[in-house]
Formats: C-alpha cells, structure tokens, sequence
C-alpha cells in the first residue's frame, strides 16, 4: 500500500434514484462532517420519480474547498445500468466498493476492488420487507465507514441528525449499517491508502444547509406576510421549508392563527400576480420559481416595474431554454431576469454566492423591493439552492425593516393633501406612495401598467412618458449604489483578475488557490447585485486581463460589463464559460486561463 492519503478523497455513490439513496448519502456526509472533516456534496439526479441513476458526490478536504471535482477516489457502484461508464470515472489508483453480482470481466487493472454481496446482505440480514430496498443502501454507509475508519459514534450521530423527527426509525437503520460494518471487518483487509482522521478547529460555528433553507428563513426573517407559489424544480424545496418555518415561528401561540398566507397558485403566472397585488396591498409578498416560471411571468414583471409595486421573486436557475434539463444547474438566467419585461425595463437583481447570502439576500429583498417599489429578483440556482453546504450559523437581524417612502395619515395630513404618486421630490427617482386604506381623502391614486402622469392619471403625452422614463432610470442608477457592493480582493497584486457571480465563487477560491500555486496568481472581484457597482469598471481598470466565469453558454454577464465599460478598456475582457448543467470545478477555471496566459515559447 502507497503512502496514505488522510481526509483528501472524493467519494462517488451511482445508485438508482427512488431507492432511499439519498438518506444513505446524507447520513455519511453528516457522519464525516462530526468528526470535523469539511464536506462538500452534490447530488446528481434524474428528472423523474424513480428509477433512473443518480450520483452523489461527496468531497473531502482538509482546507473545505466546496467545489465539484471531476477526479472521483472512492467508486461505489450500486447501479448495474450504469456500472461500466462510473468505472472510467475513478481515478487511477482509486477504490471501486461494488455489488459482487456485477461482472469484473475486462475490467481496469489500476483501481482495487472490494466486492460486496450487498443484496444478499440485504435479503438474510434485513427482516424488515417493506424497508429492504431502502436499507440495503444503508449496508454501503457500513462498509464506507470501515474501508474509512469512520467510528461508530459518528455513525450514530449522523443516524439520530437524519431521523430527528422519526426516532423510532433509527435501530433499524443502525442495524443495517452494521451489517456492512460487520462485513468490511470481517471479509477484506485494506489495500488502498484512504483514510479519514478527526480534525478540530476547521468546521467549528459551522451548519450544512442548503441554500434553499437558507432563503426560505431569511424571507421569514425579512417580513413576508404573502406567499404565492407553483412547484418547480429546483426552487418548490424553497417553499416548503418556509412553510415548515411557517408553521413553528409564524402561529399565534394563543390563538393558533397563522401570521402568514402561503398560496399554491394555478401556475406561475398566477403566483406572480397574487404576490405583486398583495405588495401593492402594502404586504411583503414573494413567488419563487425557475426559468420556465420566470418566462411566464414577463408581462407581470413590466407591470410591477412601471407600475412601481415592490415584490420579491426568487428565481432558482437550471437548464434551458424551454424544459431543458430540469435537474442540472445554470446561471443563465441573469440577461433576462435583468430586463424582464417588453420595452426598456431593468431590474434589480441579487447574486448570493455562498449560503448565507442566501439567508441575508432574501432578508434584504424586502427591505429593496419597498424601499425602491419595483419587483426584487434573487438569483440563485440549483447548485447553491438545492446542495448541503459549510455555513456559518445565520446572525439574527438586527435592524428594522425598512418599508421606504410610504406616506401615513399624518403626512397626508401635514400635506393638506398636496402629493402626486409619481412625482421625484428627493431627486433620487423614488416617488412617494400610500398604501390602500389609508384613512385621509387624498390617499387614493390609479395604478395602472398604461401611461400615467406624475398624478397616476392616465395620458399618452409624449413628455410625460420620457419624464416617467427617465425617473424610473434615475431610480435604478439610486439603487445601484444601495446594493450589496462587490467583495474585492486585491491581495494577490496581480495584473490579472477574476470576475464571478453567485454559486461559481467556490470554484474560483479553489483556482485561485492552484494558481498560485502554479505563480499565476490572480485578483479577484465578486459581482453582488444588478446594475452593476461602478467597483466593477474600476476594477477592470486596474488590471491588464481580466476573466469573466460564468455558468452559461453566452457570457451573460461578460456581456453586461462591456456594456459598462468605456472603449478603451472593452479588450481588456475575457470569457470563461462553463455549461454542461454540473457544477463548475475549478479546473474550468484554471485550465483555459493558463492556456491563455500562457508565455509563448
């Protein structure tokens, strides 16, 4: 056996989606995550019920990098459908765990083998019929842990996480971990040089949370009082954690009344007009969907845009255009939620990058979409939404919302009535508005999508139109220094420099890092929101090249900073771009830059 490689490995489950699986999955992501080993997974699965394959990676590292990575260690092989093409997967050297039944013939010489009886395991050892099928994956979470050396009590630990609602559920579950605990010890001896050893101080003040999770709680903690949504993959998991949360923090406890409305619409068109009427109510109101969703909501995105009615719509982004491929991640979304709409319309757009942006983005979406009175999108994907992720625990808010220019009673009153809906009285193109019920004679106004005076009445003058216009522009260049600025490091000194967005962020720290290493180091912005900060101009100036990664085919955001910038420093741009729906690793980012960069012989 080679020297041994301690807490550095990717391990690889092809099993069958509908088949209990993913319990098996989480379980020993939770177990390694005890002992204080960072993990980083990502689940791979069909577009169906069941029956299909479906991969899990789970990947370990001692310095917590999250990204995917193409090189898989540790193969176990649980789908007979796809057994010959996950073996050209594993590196050589690796280890392929593998049901015994599955022909070894010509197979590859380089990789060592362990060949587990798991259905016969799962047919003497498991009583129980109905759960069979489900517990036999939980034989390959014991052999794991042996061929590892994962404890016994980190096992347990995991076992009582997963099942914290169904205790009752958790001996048998153990039991048949055992089983393949059993049988590691008692039928193979080591010949691979993996090994995971407990770490300390690395995962400390850390949860795993999907990003979904992430947003649904930081919405509850933003205010919303108005749900309006249609199942979608990959963000209805959004939805239904924030009615779980719903149910435990937003109930009366002496009443039993719900504070919150949570409507399952017709379709998504629905949604988003029952949410953008109860923002205009004075609600804070959201809808979450995914592309397709996204394109059916355009004409009602125009209408809150120019009819300047806050809502907040969370988009969790995959594969298009049309169905596309529903269970795989993208970020090309961004153009078109950007200018959602027919005719010149701009959106403000949030880019959470990490799992507690997603928590504090989808906080902050509410305070945007009053303060600014025009639809919020948040932009996430499947990725970031729909993955366990390392985060720090959330903080709890520690400032009041901020429902923006709203005019009470009061102010009505102090006005003698003198106000107009649409009129920019501060300069900063955010009118004054009031919401319905106010009790003063001079609180109501027309809102309507047609053309409208700076009195909400109903013209088709030319003037008025272009000062409409121009004050809604006037609004968005406000916004653009209101919204989370980009995170610039600088360290490195590099003449060269990264831009990324939202989930790419994880492959970029990782290739930074092997850039380094390899004396290229490079510079690094963060794009945060749209429109785009003036920091993003500044700091393509500041660097002779400059990459742009992104996670679709068009270079979307490449495209939106050349917009941006002046004649002079457009060449300066470069696009990498990276689309096949998994998530990118960060030799996607390294390889092609290299490549670039490379100093010609």
């Amino acid at each position: 056996m080679t020297n041994q490689i301690i807490n550095d490995l990717t391990i690889q489950a092809a099993t069958v989606n509908g088949s209990g699986s993913q319990t098996a999955n989480l379980i020993l992501t939770r177990a390694i995550f005890h002992m204080g080993i960072p993990v980083a997974p990502k689940n791979v699965f069909p577009s169906n019920i069941e029956g299909l394959p479906t991969w899990y990676q789970l990947r370990v590292t001692p310095e917590g990098h999250m990204a995917r990575s193409d090189q898989v260690d540790i193969l176990v092989a649980f789908n007979v459908a796809t057994w010959h093409q996950d073996l050209k997967t594993v590196r050589p050297g690796g280890v392929v765990v593998h049901e015994e039944a599955f022909s070894t013939a010509d197979a590859r010489a380089d990789v060592t083998y362990y060949a587990v009886p798991f259905s016969k395991l799962a047919k003497t050892k498991i009583q129980n019929d109905t759960l069979r099928k489900q517990l036999a994956n939980m034989i390959y979470v014991g052999v794991v842990a042996g061929l590892l050396g994962i404890p016994w009590e980190a096992l347990d630990h995991a076992v009582k996480r997963q099942f914290l609602s169904k205790p009752k559920a958790v001996p048998v579950n153990l039991d048949a971990i055992n089983v393949g605990f059993d049988y590691w010890q008692d039928n193979f001896s080591k010949q691979d040089p993996y090994r995971l050893e407990p770490m300390t101080g690395v995962v400390d003040g850390k949860v795993l949370v999907e990003g979904n999770q992430a947003a649904a709680l930081g919405a509850l903690m933003g205010g919303v009082t108005v749900v309006a949504w249609y199942p979608i993959t990959p963000s209805s998991s959004l939805c239904e954690n924030l009615i779980a949360y719903s149910d435990r923090f937003r109930v009366d406890p002496k009443t039993g009344e719900k504070r919150i409305a949570v409507v399952q619409a017709e379709d998504e068109l629905a949604a988003v007009g029952m949410a953008i009427g109860a923002g205009w109510a004075g609600a804070r109101a959201m809808t979450s969907t995914s592309g397709p969703g996204i394109s059916l909501m355009a004409e009602f995105a125009g209408l809150g845009y120019y009819a300047e009615v806050p809502v907040v719509i969370f988009d969790i982004q995959r594969i298009g255009p049309s169905t596309g491929l529903p269970t795989r991640t993208s970020q090309a979304d961004v153009g078109f939620a950007y200018t959602l709409s027919h005719g010149d319309t701009k959106h403000i757009v949030l880019l959470p990058g990490t799992v507690e942006e997603c928590y504090e983005f989808a906080r902050d979406a509410f305070d945007y979409a009053d303060r600014f009175q025009t639809p919020v999108f948040v932009l996430s994907d499947l990725d970031l939404g729909m993955n366990l992720w390392m985060t720090p625990e959330f903080k709890y808010p520690e400032k009041p919302f901020d429902r923006g220019k709203v005019l009470s009673k009061a102010d009505l009153e102090r006005l003698a009535g003198e106000w107009a809906r649409y009129r920019d009285i501060d300069g900063d193109g955010v009118p004054y508005r009031t919401l319905p019920g106010t009790d003063h004679p001079a609180a109501g106004y027309f809102t309507r999508g047609s053309g409208h005076d700076e009195h909400a009445r109903y013209t088709e003058n030319a003037d008025a139109y272009a000062a409409n216009m121009d004050r809604l522009a006037r609004k968005l260049e406000t916004a653009r220094t209101s919204l989370p600025a980009p995170v610039v490091d600088e360290s490195a000194g590099s003449s060269i420099g990264l831009i990324a967005f939202g989930s790419t962020h994880a492959a970029v720290v990782e290739a930074r890092e092997a850039l380094t290493a390899a004396k290229r180091p490079v510079d690094y912005l963060r794009v945060r929101a749209l429109p785009l900060s003036a920091h993003v101009v500044d700091f393509v100036r500041r660097h002779e090249h400059v990459y742009v990664v992104e996670q679709n085919r068009d270079g979307q955001v490449f495209d939106l900073i050349r917009l941006e910038l002046p004649p002079e420093l457009v060449g300066r741009l470069r696009s990498i771009r990276h689309y096949d729906g998994q998530p990118i690793p960060a030799d996607a980012i390294t390889e092609p830059l290299l490549e670039s960069e490379a100093v010609p012989a």
